[in-house]
């Protein structure tokens, strides 16, 4: 994981003397890097001349350098250090992005950018504004996403967590007990949770301790009393253990990776009162951590840590043999270690240990609670494995690429009017924000500003804007703010329907007749059958078309995709030659027997679309031969009413080279990725896929699909495989 090399102690000494700073870092850097750091030093240096930080009163150049310090022990390149020394240009160089790209180059450039659009961001949307924990919670977290989401640099977000923590070791030096609180405060509910998810344990744990400091003064004070030992006793401690174990296990031929750590005082105190424990109940003040290659080294090396040291009754959990439910693994012991010491020991193997810091067991889900979306998560592993990664990557260039992220790009973070941070998708307009907020806003909508600036409803809107929402006194959404695609989150789209589906039906039937209308004027050379239309489109009639249209269930586009199929007629004396056959009363190549009767021209009906070996009947058409249908066929029912005279026997012949279309109909609860998976099966079955029309409404889907079978038999197993997807209810023949 990241971790700084040295300790922060180390570094900010080095920091406490500028000079010497830029001396050892040039010492270590390429000629033409070092000279790029030394004119980014001089330059703010000279425009921060007396100015200090608005919020702490610090001298602003001192902690640039210091921040600046922080960001080379984590092995970010140059230019991350160069845009961490010039982080407030911005506030005091007008036309500052011409000259900084000029003289420092784009990269710089963009970094200062992204910090400055983060201190933006937190200064409007102030978490310690919230009165309850559980809003808070929920605004950090939200923060933190939006945080990721914004930056097209992840160096953005740790030169963010560089110069918090030099602020946080600066703040004993803050007069105002209120402004120590707020910034203490920000930093626990929103930078050291950040740190934690992106594995940089130096920061969290020093902005951890140090907020810990300002917003619970007593409780500090007394844990660090009962801690007897300074802080660097501890770590030296520690130091000792590790090399005493890397001996021992090595000496029973057991290759292991070992490391350790002292608790911190944050740590602990939230374990003493999560588990309600007193501070001499507590074992894990000093950790040591194992990790082996095979699984019986972890015993093994069980075995060697209880033979060197005391065991502590109670305190041994075995959670290879019995994982959590997260399916977490690993052995956990107490000893009694040197100088009669409680020391916490944790053996497992590589791979459970990847498990527990990239999979579902990882630690900062359990420590701070946090659920999450999948999705999320896995974006979270990948920047923590990228992070690690640095250390290894030689390549520089490769590496500064690699640091460029578009994880987040799937969702945008906006700011109400108050500092709320509200998650919208991708290309979410101010209606989506005001449906976001209350049903009774997006209602009412009429217009937004973005940055205090009016624009039109249909405007994408950006990470990182602040919104207000325009509204009348009177009146609700419109349907054409679904038809035109100005609707992107299923809340939104959600409200809409419902308001629109309360209102007037005759005038919401009429609105939709003029939108089906219009539609049909824009495919003039399509002359449909406007019933048959209606059925294809999933309705019984062409009122309940206009109704879903009005509604905005059914779209323009679906009504276009419908039309396609309606091709022009063709001539009189002329028909499609892929659906004529001719019948000679035996086993032809067409398959089509028609009793007692040779050389007629068949057609199979595209009402019911039979197949074998189906029951089927002729209908003798006027100019086009012999239609056969399903004898249970309602189109065939209604046809032969007053003419029963035209029925003719039919039946199928030989049929070992021909296929044939029928359609079947799935019903399912609406949800992302019904279609493909649904595809999956008929491609797994190798059925041909000709055609699909799917409808969506009040969350169901209904969708027909037609395929080319030989045998009707064919189906009988898809169907069954299409009953057993998610959400399905119903899979048929039609």
């Amino acid at each position: 994981m990241v971790s700084v090399v040295r300790s922060m102690a180390d570094t900010l000494a080095d920091a406490a003397d500028p000079k010497r700073w830029l001396e050892q870092m040039s010492a270590t850097l390429p000629e033409a890097e070092a000279s790029l750091l030394a004119r980014a030093f001089d330059a703010a240096r000279e425009l921060y001349r007396g100015k200090g930080l608005v919020s702490t009163g610090e001298d602003l150049f001192s902690h640039a350098v210091s921040a600046a310090a922080i960001v080379a022990d984590l092995n970010l390149l140059t230019d991350a250090i160069v845009a961490t020394l010039l982080f407030a240009v911005p506030d005091h160089k007008p036309d500052w992005q011409g000259w900084m790209t000029e003289n420092f180059g784009q990269t710089v450039t963009v970094l200062v950018d992204g910090v400055g659009g983060v201190r933006r961001i937190t200064e409007l949307a102030r978490i310690d504004k919230l009165e309850t924990p559980e809003e808070r919670a929920r605004q950090a977290e939200t923060m933190r996403k939006m945080l990721l989401a914004m930056v097209a640099d992840i160096r953005v977000v740790l030169i963010k967590l560089a110069w918090r923590t030099q602020t946080m070791h600066y703040l004993p030096h803050v007069h105002d007990e209120a402004v120590r609180r707020a910034i203490a405060t920000e930093t626990l509910d929103l930078f050291a949770p950040l740190a934690n998810r992106l594995g940089v344990w130096q920061i969290k744990w020093e902005l951890e301790d140090l907020g810990f400091r300002h917003t619970e003064p007593d409780s500090y004070k007394k844990i660090a009393r009962l801690l007897d030992e300074r802080r660097l006793e501890r770590i030296d401690y520690i130091d000792r253990v590790l090399d005493t174990l890397r001996s021992e296990l090595k000496a029973a031929g057991v290759k292991a990776e070992v490391a350790g750590r002292p608790k911190h005082i944050f740590s602990i105190w939230k374990k003493m009162k999560k588990k309600k424990l007193d501070f001499t109940e507590l074992y894990d003040i000093r950790a040591v951590r194992i990790l082996v290659e095979k699984l019986p080294d972890c015993y093994t090396a069980l075995g060697i840590i209880h033979g060197m040291w005391q065991p502590i009754p109670g305190e041994f959990d075995d959670y290879i043999s019995h994982p959590k439910a997260n399916n977490y693994r690993s052995l956990h012991t107490a000893v009694i270690g040197p100088e009669d010491k409680a020391l916490e020991v944790q053996i497992r193997t590589f791979e459970m240990h990847e498990h527990a810091e990239f999979g579902v067991a990882a630690h900062w889900r359990y420590k701070e609670g946090g659920k999450g979306d999948a999705q999320y998560e896995e974006k979270i592993s990948w920047l923590r494995q990228l992070l690690d990664w640095r250390e290894e990557m030689s390549d520089r260039e490769g590496l500064a690429e690699a640091f460029k992220t578009e994880l987040f790009s799937d969702t945008i973070y906006v700011l109400t009017p108050q500092g709320r941070v509200l998650a919208l998708p991708h290309g979410a307009t101010p209606i989506d924000f005001a449906y976001a907020i209350h049903t009774g806003l997006g209602n009412r909508c009429r217009g937004a500003k973005v940055e205090g600036q009016i624009v039109p409803l249909s405007t994408p809107l950006q990470n990182g804007q602040r919104v207000e929402v325009l509204t009348a006194k009177e009146g609700g959404p419109s349907v054409n703010w679904l038809h035109d695609g100005w609707v992107k989150s299923h809340r939104a789209i959600s409200k809409i329907r419902q308001y629109i589906r309360m209102q007037n039906a005759d005038t919401v039937r009429e609105t939709g007749k003029q939108l089906f209308e219009r539609e049909l004027a824009r495919h003039p050379h399509q002359q449909p059958n406007l019933t048959l239309l209606a059925e294809k489109l999933g309705y019984a009639k062409l009122e309940e078309v206009y109704g879903a249209m009005g509604h905005g269930e059914l779209s323009t586009r679906s009504v276009a995709n419908a039309l396609a199929s309606f091709a022009p007629p063709p001539p009189a004396d002329v028909e499609p030659e892929s659906i004529i056959r001719a019948s000679k009363g035996g086993h032809d190549a067409g398959g089509i027997l028609i009793e007692g009767v040779d050389n007629l021209m068949t057609v199979l009906a595209k009402c019911c679309k039979p197949a074998p070996p189906d029951a089927v009947v002729g209908f003798v058409t006027k100019g086009r031969g012999i239609s056969i249908h399903r004898t249970n066929c309602l189109t065939l029912k209604r046809l032969s009413a007053d003419v029963p005279e035209r029925l003719i026997a039919a039946g199928w012949g030989d049929q070992k080279s021909s296929v044939f279309p029928i359609d079947i109909e799935v019903v399912s609860l609406d949800r992302g990725g019904l279609l493909r998976d649904i595809s999956d099966v008929l491609s797994r079955e190798k059925l041909n896929l000709i055609a699909v029309h799917t409808l969506s409404r009040d969350m169901r889907a209904k969708m027909r699909f037609t395929v080319e079978v030989r045998q009707v038999q064919d189906i009988s197993r898809v169907l069954a495989r299409m009953m057993e997807l998610p959400g399905v209810t119903d899979a048929r023949r039609v």
